[in-house]
């Protein structure tokens, strides 16, 4: 027994030694932790299911993608949601938003998990700035219509629904996105934002070339002046349906173009 007792001081000695060795070490730098999250947030008169082929085509990647379903009962209300979802993010995230998502990820990607913003034909006013605004100067677009009810709530014209949203997509398609179509209080695009997140975190905008839903000069002109690195893509306002591939690489390039930035 006695010549037990030293062996056992001995072992339990290392263990400590080994322990505070171990807590002596400098934690990893988070700046370093790769980015593997995704986030992305649906716009007016859609749900996140729309996004399924860019989810499908990220999480085939590696990455971890959580979608958002926004309200569009308020700005609010909006940015709560994609929030919510950015709290339950295990590491750091590329934020991504289609259309008005875009004010909505300009709002909450001030979110300290956020690494890097991706607008998708998105629109991005800075702060103090309203939706609505984004529109002044540029040419209308006859083909999206929004019917306005009388409480203040908007669906998109079911009989303009392709030619203005999707005109790329198949009529099944279409008519299925016409006809679960999610409305947006109006109310929300007079609505200015607080923040401005592109003027803090790197961005990347993709344009969708044939957008009946925005002037093409008016999705240029934000993206210029939020300083994204841009491309473009031959589709639709549903660009991030038709052509979730070319979607979900520029996706991945912000992902790994905001890792470098992080890394420096």
């Amino acid at each position: 027994m006695n010549q037990l007792i030293p062996s056992l001081l001995a072992a339990a000695m290392a263990t400590t030694l080994g322990t505070q060795a171990q807590a002596a070490q400098p934690a990893a730098d988070a700046g370093t932790d790769p980015v593997k999250n995704i986030v992305l947030v649906h716009g007016a008169f859609a749900d996140g299911s729309g996004w399924r082929g860019v989810y499908d085509a990220l999480t085939a990647r590696g990455y971890r993608v959580s979608i958002v379903q926004n309200p569009l009962t308020s700005l609010a209300d909006d940015v709560a949601a994609t929030r919510r979802v950015l709290d339950r993010q295990d590491g750091p995230a590329i934020l991504v938003g289609h259309s008005w998502g875009g004010t909505v990820i300009t709002e909450a990607g001030v979110h300290d998990k956020v690494a890097g913003l991706v607008y998708v034909s998105a629109l991005a006013p800075d702060a103090g700035e309203t939706t609505a605004q984004q529109y002044a100067g540029f040419a209308a677009t006859p083909e999206f219509v929004i019917d306005v009810h009388p409480d203040g709530i908007g669906f998109l014209n079911g009989p303009k629904f392709k030619a203005g949203f999707a005109h790329d997509a198949s009529d099944a398609d279409a008519a299925f996105l016409r006809d679960s179509q999610v409305p947006i209080t109006m109310a929300e695009f007079e609505t200015p934002v607080k923040h401005a997140a592109w003027r803090s975190k790197p961005s990347w905008a993709v344009i969708a070339t044939e957008d009946r839903a925005f002037d093409q000069a008016m999705l240029v002109h934000m993206a210029q002046r939020i300083g994204a690195q841009t491309s473009y893509v031959k589709a639709s306002h549903a660009l991030y349906f038709t052509q979730p591939k070319a979607v979900a690489d520029v996706i991945e390039q912000a992902a790994k173009g905001a890792q470098a930035a992080r890394s420096k």
